[in-house]
């Protein structure tokens, strides 16, 4: 009976994870902590077969596409939502949009600590059939402030994957490659609300505003579904805490424990994990930075999602059909953004580790413990391509912003929308990236609190669109946006500077 755990237990002998030591106590201490089996147990998620890990990251990729797809896709049908419900609130009918944001806000603060207390798996499962419900509760709304109450919750169920997403990719990917896999996680809550209302345009155009939520609730349902059926538990904590659980079990000792596990009860620790965000973002400056700047990003996406058709319709006289499809021009710029950012960072990454692995063939001879390094390349690295993205964004913005002052031709400001959406992938993913790096563990944790702050942009930015384009224009109105986005251009060079320094002297992980 004592064989089945011997290499979970004996794997914490080995002197690279725990030290030999002529203190007994400590040394029975050590054999009680359990750990995975060898380098290649197929238990660690980054020892998943390429199968396993490319349809985990497919049912995720499309998932972080739908989310954001339904914070906008109502969008073309609020005007006939505001018909049938003989509102003429402009408040109201911006927050039939809005609010969905804002449940992206609150919704991480209750899902990642819940992905760090019982897994990943459960807190998409749960969040996935909250976001059901809410999708159909929105197509079946009585009133107009039941829609706005059941958008929030809808937000707020669907925003498990905007966290956890890259969180999962971090579990089961080695950091020279996850960059692709982090790319197309990423790019579904900007290409998400971008898409949105050309889809929406033709359903409420043809079927009614209420078949956009039922399409809606088809599409998250069917990946809900393939995600139950195909997708694995990837917290590596969690994985080792069930594994003990089960050693403790079958041997009998009840000393066994995960070498991950931070012995805490269950509660204290779920307290700890919903605090943790909010830590994060008070302590860690890193976190501070980062946060301020994607929600920048993030708030423009949706002030461009609220202006672009009332432009395209006023000044141009496209249909409502048609203002749907001059969100192309960011769509076409985020998918160029996603591909440049996704190769550049990890060829970087790569050139990096070669570099590491060279120096630790130098040295090899005076210091032989040095060949764990090769995969601790600084999260840094992925920031060279983030400034291009920081230029990009104030150039698309002043192109935009005054030939459509001008009254260029249609074609013109679409073409200088593949600028901003560019510009906002490469912000977004970069920094994303260098935050799941930076972060390790608590990669969930730190993405709620960026979630947090972006998403309460998102909400709240479009409602100052409109009354900004009225009283500056769009030349001088989006030239702000632009200044604003110059003033913020140097925060990666700052990081790739300072970032070291910063994680080292403020990211106290007892704290934390």
């Amino acid at each position: 009976m004592g064989k089945p755990e011997d290499s979970s237990i004996q794997a914490m002998e080995d002197p690279q994870t725990s030290p030999p030591t002529t203190n007994d106590v400590t040394r029975a201490s050590n054999e009680n902590v359990v750990w995975w089996d060898s380098d290649s147990d197929p238990e660690n998620p980054m020892n998943w077969t390429d199968t396993t890990r490319n349809t985990t990251c497919a049912c995720l990729a499309f998932l972080s596409f739908v989310a954001p797809l339904g914070s906008s896709i109502c969008a073309p049908g609020v005007t006939s939502i505001m018909i049938e419900f003989r509102n003429t609130s402009l408040v109201l009918a911006t927050l039939v949009v809005s609010i969905y944001v804002l449940g992206f806000a609150f919704g991480p603060l209750l899902f990642a600590p819940l992905s760090e207390l019982v897994g990943r798996l459960p807190a998409y499962h749960i969040s996935n059939v909250g976001f059901v419900a809410f999708t159909v509760a929105c197509a079946l709304a009585p009133t107009l402030n039941t829609l706005v109450a059941f958008r929030f919750l809808e937000g707020f169920f669907g925003c498990v994957v905007l966290t956890n997403g890259s969180g999962t990719m971090m579990d089961m990917t080695p950091q020279e490659k996850r960059g692709r896999y982090v790319a197309l996680v990423s790019i579904g809550p900007l290409l998400g609300p971008i898409l949105g209302p050309v889809v929406g345009g033709f359903v409420a155009d043809g079927l009614g505003w209420r078949w956009t939520f039922w399409i809606l609730a088809i599409l998250i349902g069917a990946v809900m579904i393939a995600m139950m059926l195909f997708m694995k538990e990837s917290y590596a904590p969690i994985i080792l805490d069930r594994k003990a659980e089960k050693l403790r079990k079958e041997t009998g000792n009840m000393e066994l424990r995960s070498k991950l596990g931070e012995g805490l009860t269950a509660g204290r620790l779920f307290w700890r994990s919903i605090a943790r965000p909010l830590r994060l973002l008070a302590l860690s400056p890193i976190n501070l930075m980062v946060a301020l700047y994607v929600a920048v990003v993030y708030g423009y996406i949706y002030l461009m999602l609220t202006t672009v058709s009332a432009v395209f319709r006023d000044n141009y006289g496209f249909s409502t059909k048609l203002t749907g499809l001059a969100y192309l021009g960011l769509g076409i710029g985020s998918m160029v953004g996603v591909c440049a950012s996704s190769v550049a960072s990890d060829k970087a990454v790569q050139r990096r580790q070669a570099e590491i692995e060279h120096e630790v063939e130098l040295s090899s001879s005076t210091a032989l413990g040095d060949t764990e390094k090769t995969t601790e390349v600084e999260p840094e690295v992925r920031l060279q391509f983030v400034l291009v993205g920081g230029f990009l964004l104030p150039i698309g913005f002043f192109f935009y912003g005054w030939v459509v002052y001008y009254h260029v031709h249609w074609f013109v400001p679409i073409f200088a929308m593949v600028f901003i959406g560019a510009g906002n992938m490469i912000l977004f993913m970069g920094l994303v990236m260098y935050l799941v790096d930076s972060a390790g563990m608590y990669a969930a944790s730190a993405l709620a609190a960026n979630s947090l702050i972006r998403s309460i942009a998102g909400a709240f930015l479009p409602l100052a669109g409109l009354p900004m384009f009225e009283a500056l224009g769009f030349g001088w109105g989006n030239s702000v946006l632009g200044f604003i986005a110059l003033v913020m251009a140097p925060i990666p060079f700052l990081l790739k500077k300072y970032g070291a320094w910063l994680r080292a002297k403020f990211d106290d992980k007892e704290k934390i």
